[in-house]
């Protein structure tokens, strides 16, 4: 948040390519005029500018300190139904070779237990501390609902692609 600027950190794949975004604010507020600042499909992240007053920045943490076991949280809107939070642990890190980014993709995930639906996508992954390690991006699959498996972006990751795309 910088003033009555905010810049809103997503998947490429919920925001990339957009003409027309609307925000709907964690208090309700809806924001029809937000404006894509920039996407990566190769790190699959895209930053979002929007504008009102009275914004809340959400504290961004440190992934390198993440442990397999940690307990986490994610966020997001699984099925429409916005405001979801799901929980569970971190069950591995530095997962490569997931498949999901295509062949000239970045994959370094955090792969969790907790629930991660369509509709979690570009939602934060949350530690006990309530500072964002991840932003959610996939499950692995065969129905396409959860099975045990999903996917997030590491922040630290993201945050360099996010300075990137902002400027």
């Amino acid at each position: 948040v910088d003033g009555n600027t905010g810049y809103i950190l997503t998947n490429n794949h919920v925001a990339g390519g957009a003409t027309d975004i609307t925000v709907r604010l964690a208090d309700g507020r809806r924001i029809d005029d937000a404006k894509l600042l920039g996407a990566d499909p190769k790190s699959d992240l895209a930053v979002v500018k929007i504008q009102s007053d009275d914004l809340k920045a959400a504290k961004l943490g440190d992934s390198s300190t993440l442990q397999q076991g940690d307990w986490i949280m994610a966020f997001g809107a699984p099925f429409g139904y916005v405001g979801s939070m799901t929980h569970g642990i971190v069950s591995a890190l530095n997962r490569s070779e997931v498949h999901i980014l295509g062949p000239q993709g970045y994959e370094d995930f955090i792969q969790v237990d907790a629930p991660i639906n369509p509709g979690n996508s570009g939602g934060p992954l949350v530690n006990l501390h309530g500072e964002i390690v991840g932003i959610n991006t996939a499950i692995a699959s065969h129905s396409g609902g959860f099975q045990g498996i999903g996917f997030a972006i590491p922040v630290n990751e993201a945050k360099w692609v996010y300075s990137q795309l902002k400027e």
